[in-house]
């Protein structure tokens, strides 16, 4: 056998990005600690603040904050001015770490990386023995992450752009339309459907009772419990019918069954009406997806979405990345012979059905 020849400078080079992904897991924690200890709120808007005005603001120990500050300056995340010894969240960045109900807020998110770290044990023993975890055995941060990473995304698209891209769908919502939202989680989709369009009523179904519960808190709270309600169900075993719309969002490749699922929506929906699957954006080859989306989403996937569906019965494990030909696959093999992409964003692609 010959000896392989290393290349020295490509080594350094590789370990030197290493370095940078473990300096990037760090700098999730200090996201995290900046927003639950309201030091981006702090921050934002009031121009270079030094050490000590940040701590009196936040209610925070100068000392850490200090080095909290020279963590995130060191990574970009913030601004230091040598001369006056200040720091300075910029507006751009505010939009990502400070305000809540911008779509490109992103500390909330840094739970699933927490909570995959804690179910590192049980992952280890599914990649041994090929079985699966059930979404309910993660750790509670994955939950609430993956409701808050999707929350806002929804909130800037689905009634603004998704919704209208559907072919008479908006039309039906406004008048009074019946909206089932399979696979809900914590019901933010469901929400934002309910508030904006009043005359509809909208039931979510997931088969998982945490996350019901956490829904019908949410409908209280944003004031659409009037025309909107949660149940436990499986998306195989949905216990009504009649419905204009029915909406998947990011769920159908977690499913252990896809194409019984949905072949279960084609049977719960009128003859005129619209499934509408939003999934993750990927492209059909494993090569369209060497890129940061694909890279977050196999790493997610490997942890979350494959598991889950081998915990389920039959097991399809499409993955996050299973790409719109393998989903227009499912959704046609049910009887939906009308399948188009209505729209799209960087993360996410909108499929409209109808039969």
């Amino acid at each position: 056998m010959q000896t392989q020849s290393i290349d020295q400078e490509k080594v350094e080079a590789f370990a030197m990005r290493a370095v940078g992904d473990v300096a990037a897991a760090y700098t999730g924690v200090m996201v995290s600690l900046g927003s639950k200890l309201g030091l981006y709120r702090a921050m934002a808007g009031a121009g270079p603040l030094s050490a000590k005005e940040l701590a009196a603001r936040a209610g925070c120990a100068e000392r850490y904050v200090r080095e909290w500050l020279n963590a995130q300056a060191a990574g970009g995340y913030l601004g230091y001015h040598a001369p006056s010894d200040t720091y300075e969240l910029s507006a751009e960045h505010a939009l990502v770490l400070a305000d809540e109900d911008s779509p490109t807020f992103i500390p909330h998110a840094w739970n699933i990386p927490a909570a995959m770290w804690f179910d590192e044990p049980q992952a280890l023993e599914a990649f041994r023995t090929g079985r699966g975890v059930a979404w309910g055995e993660h750790d509670a941060r994955m939950a609430c992450g993956v409701a808050a990473f999707y929350r806002n995304g929804y909130r800037a698209s689905l009634v603004s752009q998704w919704l209208p891209a559907l072919d008479g769908v908006v039309k039906k919502l406004e008048a009074g339309a019946r909206v089932a939202d399979v696979g809900c989680g914590h019901g933010w989709s469901t929400v934002l459907m309910a508030k904006a369009y009043p005359r509809s009523s909208f039931v979510g179904y997931d088969f998982h009772g945490g996350s019901i519960e956490d829904a019908r808190a949410h409908a209280r709270q944003h004031g659409v419990a009037a025309n909107t309600r949660f149940e436990v169900a499986k998306a195989k075993a949905l216990p009504e019918a009649g419905f204009d719309l029915v909406t998947c969002f990011d769920c159908l490749h977690d499913m252990g069954d896809p194409a019984g699922a949905a072949a279960e929506i084609r049977r719960v929906l009128k003859p005129d009406g619209t499934w509408m699957v939003v999934e993750p954006m990927s492209g059909d080859r494993l090569e369209d997806n060497l890129n940061p989306v694909g890279r977050l989403c196999y790493a997610g996937s490997t942890m979350v979405c494959v598991p889950t569906s081998l915990s389920q019965e039959v097991g399809t494990a499409l993955g996050a990345q299973a790409g719109e030909a393998r989903l227009r696959s499912v959704i046609g093999g049910a009887g939906f012979g009308k399948i188009r992409r209505a729209a799209e964003t960087p993360f996410n692609m909108v499929l409209e059905a109808r039969v």
